[in-house]
């Protein structure tokens, strides 16, 4: 249950770091941000909520790391992306 819940947490963020990059609501590319989501799940989210003594429960650190994270690498992909 708790990959389930990484996975669609992971969509949910790479859809939000979208839109905090500016990216829009309806974006193109929805297999980018579902990877960059997961990515950013699974990095930012096990380690804020580690960091935070939370453990690998499904907290509101965890939730705020995952979106952290798909920001993060979601802007690496873009600057990446551009200089090709």
């Amino acid at each position: 249950m708790l990959i389930i819940a990484i996975v669609v947490l992971g969509v949910f963020a790479g859809w939000l770091a979208n839109l905090i990059l500016g990216g829009g609501l309806f974006p193109d590319d929805w297999v980018r941000l579902f990877l960059a989501g997961v990515i950013g799940s699974f990095v930012g989210g096990l380690l804020v909520s580690l960091l935070a003594g939370d453990g690998l429960a499904l907290r509101p650190s965890g939730i705020i790391g995952s979106i952290v994270g798909a920001v993060i690498v979601l802007a690496v992909w873009n600057a990446v992306a551009d200089r090709r």
